[in-house]
């Protein structure tokens, strides 16, 4: 059992930039997928970005280019830097991990969750 817990979370103006850390309560970032997902009020949550077990890193459309993925291994710590920040980026952002048995991080290895950190662009 993986307990998350996300930080950094606010409101920043257009174009402004954030950075988001989650604390794992275990070492599981270097074995583990590790990601950032985000959910806005009547959406569905979307992936945002993702290490996986290998340290591939992959970006959504909506966001590569702006933010920038990365861990602590040390601290059993995973960051997101958002920049350039848009209104559309109004989430709230959750950190997850998985095991994955194939080194492929599907939606469904996502198996543990923190609570969130609200993100709000204006």
């Amino acid at each position: 059992h993986v307990q998350l817990v996300e930080s950094g979370g606010g409101s920043v103006q257009v174009g402004g930039s954030l950075t988001l850390s989650c604390v794992a309560s275990e070492d599981t970032i270097g074995r583990y997928c590790m990601g950032w997902f985000r959910q806005a009020p009547d959406k569905e949550r979307e992936g945002v970005a993702g290490i996986d077990s290998d340290g591939t890193i992959s970006y959504a459309r909506s966001v590569k280019g702006r933010f920038t993925i990365s861990k602590d291994h040390a601290k059993n710590t995973l960051y997101l830097r958002m920049t350039d920040l848009k209104a559309e980026d109004t989430a709230m952002y959750y950190c997850a991990t998985g095991f994955s048995a194939d080194g492929y991080c599907y939606t469904s290895t996502y198996n543990y969750w923190g609570q969130g950190t609200q993100v709000t662009v204006s």
